[in-house]
């Protein structure tokens, strides 16, 4: 079991306020996104999803709920920079490559954040859509408490680095529509990770830090099936809308200044993540 799945709670959780009346999910989501402390966020979410999975949870799709101003939760390190501003350093030091592990566990910590929003934010999806997203942000947490507790490792602590918010940003750009959130942030930025990983996880086997390989290994395997949930609920609203998903997604990414995509693909991963072959010669094209 990951170790901070067996964190105490305070009173202060509200599943353990809820005993006569259950709680419902997309609440609950939105409680944890306002968590600022990454651990707790981690351990919560956790905990959120095997409620859901006991049964301990409602689901309310039709509620639309109000965004408070405190999201998403973050802890006041670390300081967020521009993208530039997040300096790399040699893989050959340990300090390299804490940095390096610290920006991953920074991804995984805004994922956490983008599938709890994912969760809360948009009403009027199929409850599967939910269920998907809450594994989503469960699977997030489990990566992120992989790689801080590997930092912890090499001396370092999550918040020791600058990093930068450009994944929340993208958040904030698509908040107003469920079809632009699946095409831009799993279809898009997730997907790169597919891209990028395998050349991440040979430069940490190369500098003989295999732990945070297999952590990698881990990680890839994870995210191909979040760019899979993203990839099928795109699919669902491009058929509920009767837009074509090639062009459609063509049209988001230009409407809302996507990162342009850049090779090398992992086709195999993105095949395996539910990219057609027309969708992967346009990528390429």
């Amino acid at each position: 079991m990951n170790s901070l799945t067996s964190t105490s709670f305070s009173s202060s959780n509200p599943l353990n306020q809820e005993q006569n009346h259950p709680a419902d999910l997309r609440r609950m989501a939105l409680h944890w996104l306002a968590e600022p402390l990454a651990a707790v966020k981690a351990a919560g979410v956790h905990q959120l999803r095997d409620a859901w999975l006991q049964g301990a949870l409602t689901l309310d799709a039709a509620a639309s709920l109000a965004a408070p101003p405190e999201i998403p939760g973050r802890p006041e390190r670390p300081e967020l920079v521009p993208p530039l501003g997040v300096k790399r350093r040699a893989m050959n030091t340990v300090e390299g490559r804490a940095v390096l592990i610290h920006a991953l566990a920074h991804i995984e910590f805004n994922a956490i954040n983008l599938a709890l929003d994912a969760v809360w934010r948009f009403s009027g999806m199929p409850e599967a859509y939910y269920t998907d997203w809450l594994q989503v942000a469960q699977e997030e947490a489990y990566h992120f408490t992989l790689l801080s507790e590997h930092l912890v490792t090499l001396g370092y602590h999550y918040g020791d680095f600058p990093a930068h918010n450009s994944l929340w940003e993208l958040a904030e750009k698509t908040q107003d529509d469920v079809l632009a959130r699946m095409a831009l942030v799993p279809r898009t930025m997730e997907a790169r990770g597919l891209d990028a990983t395998p050349a991440v996880r040979a430069k940490l086997a190369q500098a003989r830090d295999l732990p945070a390989a297999e952590i990698l290994d881990i990680i890839l395997r994870d995210e191909i099936g979040h760019v899979a949930i993203g990839n099928r609920w795109f699919g669902y609203l491009c058929a509920q809308r009767k837009l074509e998903p090639i062009s459609c997604y063509a049209d988001l990414a230009l409407q809302f200044n996507a990162p342009k995509m850049r090779g090398p693909f992992n086709l195999e991963a993105r095949r395996a993540a539910g990219f057609t072959d027309e969708e992967l010669l346009a990528l390429q094209s």
